[in-house]
């Protein structure tokens, strides 16, 4: 059974931070192109950025600059660094194995004005 497990969501005020991780013990993640996405209510889920497992990266236009996506390829660890966010960005932020189709669980992220 493979799991990625997210963690670091949280409420934090509008321009604030917020940095999430999704990890796994699963060898799937060394050649996985890993992707973040996110699901507001009443909306559909959103590739947010992703990240191949050469490290090409790739954002939704609306997290560009605001955004980072990184990786460690021997914590099997995806990031996804979140700068002057807005409460727009408030939604539930999945990390996926692109690749393979697996998710993760979901972290909450609550952006207050």
């Amino acid at each position: 059974q493979v799991q990625l497990v997210e963690s670091g969501g949280g409420l934090v005020q509008a321009g604030g931070s917020l940095r999430l991780s999704c990890a796994t013990t699963s060898r799937i993640f060394s050649f996985n192109t890993m992707g973040w996405y996110r699901q507001a209510p009443g909306k559909q889920r959103e590739l947010v950025a992703s990240i191949s497992s050469g490290g090409y990266t790739n954002y939704a236009d609306s997290m560009k600059g605001r955004f980072t996506i990184s990786r460690d390829n021997a914590k099997m660890t995806v990031y996804l660094q979140m700068n002057s966010l807005k409460p727009e960005d408030t939604a539930v932020y999945y990390c996926k194995a692109m690749s393979s189709g697996y998710w993760g669980q979901g972290t909450q992220v609550t952006v207050s004005s």
